[in-house]
């Protein structure tokens, strides 16, 4: 069974631009995100299930902390209790502050390696930071690391 989840713009963005979007529905289901993110993004996914976080009031707190998409993600996570899928760094950091449980877009191809989505996540990796994703060096080595590579 796979575990719901919620996603954020830059997550779908990212794989996007390496042609790789279909990882999340091979992970994951459902795959949730609110209003903000699929405007951010920019256009419908078949697979993408939209929702409006129900807490305007804790949306509205988190706004002046983070942009509006990651705003609406994370009280839409923390309504449902899934995992949600955040790369920004202080978005990260808010997340994590407020007791969700967080991953990322390299966290998703650790995963597809593990559950043998995918063979080699190094050539992910490479397409990712040539696209513009910004990964420390100690996080790349820590996911080959993990990856077995």
């Amino acid at each position: 069974m796979k575990e719901p989840v919620i996603v954020d713009s830059v997550c779908l963005i990212s794989l996007e631009r390496i042609n790789f979007l279909d990882l999340l529905p091979a992970l994951f289901d459902p795959i949730i995100a609110p209003p903000e993110v699929q405007r951010e993004f920019g256009k419908p996914l078949s697979w993408l299930r939209i929702e409006t976080p129900a807490n305007q009031t804790f949306v509205a707190v988190l706004k002046t902390l983070v942009d509006f998409g990651e705003a609406e993600a994370m009280a839409l996570a923390q309504e449902l209790g899934h995992l949600i899928i955040l790369d920004d760094h202080q978005a990260r950091a808010v997340a994590k502050n407020i007791g969700l449980r967080i991953s990322g877009a390299v966290g998703c191809l650790v995963k597809a390696k593990q559950e043998g989505v995918v063979t080699a996540i190094k050539p992910f990796l490479i397409a990712l930071e040539s696209s513009g994703f910004f990964m420390s060096k100690s996080l790349k080595e820590e996911v080959l690391r993990l990856a077995g590579e």
